[in-house]
């Protein structure tokens, strides 16, 4: 199950979604930056545009490191690493810029909205009571 974080900058919102098994495989080979049809996610009309996100174990996807696999890369700024001083670098390890069935969120962002906002979506949807 992928968690995707639904950023809505023209509102400052932001909203999670549980992306059902059936669906997910629609997000595998995307990379960050490409854009894709929000009705992957249950958001007709929508244009989704992926900025990054993280695997199962908390590694940042990286825009600069190509393909699926993680890898140990010097770095001099973010994401994957803040100096705490000026000119310093250190080895981290990243994962790529490829979406694979590794990635626990992935972190999206509206570039064209559809007819309903989401929260209309969103809320419309029934949830499960897990009080029982």
């Amino acid at each position: 199950m992928v968690k995707v974080v639904v950023s809505e900058p023209k509102t400052g919102m932001a909203y999670q979604l549980e992306v059902e098994e059936s669906r997910e495989d629609r997000l595998r080979g995307i990379d960050i930056g490409d854009t894709f049809e929000g009705e992957t996610l249950g958001l007709p009309g929508f244009k989704l545009k992926v900025t990054g996100g993280t695997d199962q174990d908390g590694f940042p996807m990286r825009f600069d490191l190509k393909g699926p696999t993680r890898s140990r890369v010097l770095l001099a700024r973010g994401p994957g690493f803040r100096p705490s001083r000026n000119g310093e670098r250190r080895r981290k390890l990243v994962r790529g810029n490829s979406v694979t069935r590794d990635i626990a969120q992935l972190n999206v962002k509206v570039v064209e909205r559809g007819e309903k906002s989401i929260e209309e979506i969103v809320s419309s949807e029934p949830v499960e009571d897990s009080t029982s």
